[in-house]
């Protein structure tokens, strides 16, 4: 039997089991997961989200493991699903719920897979409560260097080791690097509260504090909040001072571009200006799907640098609370009336797309569509569960939170009891200060593994560089043996990498590569 270790248990890890058992072939697979309950995954853990934080995936989106996740949901107690505000008779494919119960059933998943797995004849063994300190080559294996001692040999080592953040010991009870970094647990006083980001993850550290001092309710259709802590301010921050877009209705699967073609875009990496050729094409395809749009934000006459700007000219001019309101409306229509706004749709598509080439890019191209594209299309495949917008607009309507837009320049000064942030001329005093921008691209200087840090740097990747399978390539020893499947090391190349979905499609990969042994260069 091959030898397989699998450092980390959530959805990647798991689809990755998942497909590598899904084989004829026989393995023996080793999980190992640091915390004491495998297959939960970080974001989904008590430990980094209450129950009031909602997963950004429905059911429709998710990959199933053994059981599809609707099915598994209409499983479940009235109680179970009542403990997270959730009713048989509400459940559909396209609802969203809470996180800590989508943990719960990657880990149903995880413990239903590993006994299938082993009644197919594979070997599957879990080490929960064991850290995973080194990664060291050892003749023509992989040995792993962990809390309980060496492990292994192993024939390959996957890194499954997902979301990485700033240690906890940079948090204090007046700081929080990350929304990860003990806020859950935290007794946060209702005082002034800033929040650096206005993404999905800043919307959860907005609940993880206003719950503490008060609750959401519902009466006439309408959601309230409702608190008695009189000094609580809570003040979301980014340079635009835009709130994310609701969820918008769209077919899944997603149907096939017209123009917008994976071998149209590889071509334009051949033309004298690539990303304005790549530009040409998704102009043309918005153009093709939405006429109307087009005309509305003149994108006859903008190129890739300044389409942004006229995409979020209208959010921008306008009271961000006012803007969520108008689409709450619009995209609950469209949901309750299944219509699809088609230049939404085209966007949601077209990253994928342009994701595939990106690494071929130009650095200069890459800058520029760091600068502007990027941000249109992140704006647009991260919008945020309806239920969210509800909740920021009620906190709003009860006087506790604002919006601070910061301007192209903004300066943050940390001090032992407050934050403080200058914008536009004005210093604004936080007592509590949490910074959450989400997820960064790391490099291999972050790499928690010392010996494998070292042959990196060593090698001069500054990022790890990946086949097809996602093993490694050009570290000596670690080349073809070692398989970087955790996204934030990912990120550099592939910089709308990210979700469940993302976790399924890097594991499939994976699987083949150790099926077939296809180890062709991913990027070139």
């Amino acid at each position: 039997m091959k030898h397989i270790a699998i450092i980390g248990t959530g959805p990647t890890g798991i689809y990755t089991l998942q497909h590598l058992t899904g084989q004829s072939q026989h393995l023996a697979i080793t999980l190992f997961e640091r915390s004491d309950k495998a297959g939960i995954g970080m974001p989904y853990s008590p430990e980094t989200a209450n129950h009031w934080m909602l997963a950004n995936i429905a059911s429709i989106e998710i990959p199933p493991v053994v059981t599809p996740y609707l099915d598994w949901l209409e499983a479940q107690p009235d109680d179970r699903l009542a403990f997270y505000g959730l009713e048989a008779d509400n459940l559909d494919d396209r609802l969203f719920t809470p996180r800590l119960l989508l943990g719960e059933y990657f880990r149903d998943q995880l413990l239903s897979l590993v006994d299938s797995a082993q009644g197919a004849g594979h070997r599957i063994e879990i080490r929960e409560s064991t850290e995973v300190l080194d990664v060291v080559p050892q003749g023509d294996g992989m040995l792993l260097m962990t809390s309980g001692g060496a492990a292994g040999p192993f024939d390959r080592v996957i890194l499954a080791t997902g979301h990485e953040f700033p240690d906890d010991d940079a948090a204090s009870r007046s700081y929080f690097p990350s929304p990860w970094s003990g806020l859950i647990e935290a007794k946060v006083p209702a005082v002034a509260v800033g929040i650096m980001g206005t993404s999905l993850s800043s919307i959860d550290a907005v609940m993880a504090v206003a719950n503490q001092h008060g609750r959401f309710r519902r009466s006439d259709g309408l959601l309230r909040f409702e608190s008695h802590a009189s000094g609580l301010q809570i003040t979301l921050m980014s340079r635009s001072g835009i709130l994310p877009e609701a969820d918008f209705y769209c077919p899944i699967p997603y149907e096939p571009l017209s123009l917008m073609t994976l071998p149209a875009a590889t071509a334009c990496l051949s033309e004298a200006h690539p990303l304005d050729a790549l530009f040409d094409l998704i102009r043309a395809e918005i153009m093709r799907a939405d006429p109307a749009f087009a005309l509305r934000i003149g994108l006859g006459g903008l190129d890739a640098d300044s389409f942004a700007s006229a995409y979020f000219a209208a959010r921008e001019g306008a009271d961000p609370f006012q803007c969520a309101r108008d689409n709450l409306v619009e995209v609950e229509h469209n949901k309750a009336n299944r219509i699809t706004v088609a230049w939404r749709y085209a966007l949601l598509r077209m990253h994928e797309v342009v994701e595939e080439i990106f690494a071929d890019l130009p650095d200069a191209d890459r800058t520029r569509l760091d600068a502007g594209l990027k941000k249109v299309f992140v704006d647009n495949y991260a919008a945020v569960p309806s239920e969210s917008i509800r909740r920021v607009l009620a906190l709003r309507d009860a006087g506790v939170l604002s919006i601070l837009p910061l301007g192209p320049d903004y300066d943050l000064t940390r001090e032992a009891s407050c934050s403080m942030v200058t914008a536009n001329g004005q210093t604004h005093v936080f007592e509590v200060f949490i910074d959450a921008r989400g997820q960064v691209p790391l490099s291999s200087k972050d790499l928690p593994f010392p010996t494998l840090r070292a042959a990196l740097l060593k090698a001069g990747f500054e990022f790890p560089e990946v086949a097809a399978d996602y093993s490694l390539i050009g570290v000596g020893d670690f080349a073809g043996r070692l398989t970087m499947a955790s996204i934030p090391y990912l990120m550099h190349d592939r910089p709308f990498v990210q979700g469940i979905t993302a976790c399924a499609e890097i594991a499939a990969a994976i699987a083949k590569g150790v099926a077939t042994g296809q180890r062709r260069r991913l990027v070139s």
